[in-house]
């Protein structure tokens, strides 16, 4: 049984193995080896997709990193499932740690986000956390902290794994290529690309903003164009995670 201290000295410790750290494989496995004293044998670390099976080029340099069993990652893509964790819903807006206990037991949760629940428990992901994180130029990156048993994680334990991936986020934002140019968006440019992730067509945006469907394309090709990427719901997805839109609701 690891005491308080013990843990507050081995965190102390893998501060100072990794402060000055520039390669994140070698940071990411300093913080894999804390999360053992949770009984954690899988992290990951990354921005969630809101848009599954998407290809696209990302204007930030986040990396995508995890120790998930490679059966459930190659599960997730066949599925169409966020790889960093099975069905915890956040919210732009969300800065607590969520409990994937309390997310499968939440009346809001979907049965098809319990479903993925349990199928990752078949692959041994059992129980965990997941922490979201603030990054720079938009990005919403996550951690989640993951057992291959049922014990549970206690609020000392969430707390010390929170403390870690804050200090994990921070180092890998600074090791980032994060000043990629943004592009600016008008007015009208944000008005019709708002629309695209409700599942809207051009002359459905049309009519709610009172514009023809081909001034609609136009201000929407203009944004396509911006973003660099000949898929206008790719466009949405990227405009939201730089910050140019507000979030959305995402259609899957």
């Amino acid at each position: 049984m690891t005491t308080q201290s013990e843990v507050a000295h081995a965190l102390c410790i893998l501060c100072d193995s990794v402060i000055g750290e520039t390669n994140v494989d070698q940071i990411f496995k300093q913080i894999s080896v804390f999360a053992r004293i949770f009984n954690c044998s899988s992290i990951a670390y990354g921005c969630r997709t809101p848009v599954p099976n998407v290809q696209r080029k990302s204007r930030r340099k986040l990396p995508t990193i995890s120790t998930y069993p490679e059966e459930w990652q190659e599960h997730c893509l066949k599925s169409g499932y966020d790889r960093l964790d099975p069905g915890v819903r956040l919210r732009h807006s969300q800065s607590l740690p969520v409990l994937w206990e309390d997310a499968y037991k939440d009346p809001n949760t979907t049965d098809r986000e319990r479903r993925i629940f349990d199928e990752a428990r078949e692959f041994g992901l059992r129980t965990g956390v997941t922490i979201p994180l603030r990054g720079r130029l938009g990005t919403f990156p996550t951690m989640s902290f993951v057992q291959t048993e049922t014990s549970g994680l206690s609020n000392s334990a969430v707390f010390y794994l929170w403390l870690a991936a804050l200090v994990f986020h921070i180092l890998v934002e600074r090791s980032s290529d994060l000043n990629a140019d943004v592009p600016s968006l008008t007015a009208r440019e944000r008005e019709c690309i708002s629309w695209v992730p409700k599942g809207k067509s051009s002359w459905d945006i049309g009519a709610i903003l009172g514009i023809s469907p081909n001034t609609v394309d136009f201000h929407i090709k203009h944004v396509m164009k911006k973003i660099d990427t000949a898929n206008r719901m790719v466009a949405a997805m990227e405009a939201e995670q730089l910050g140019l839109i507000e979030p959305q609701f995402w259609l899957l």
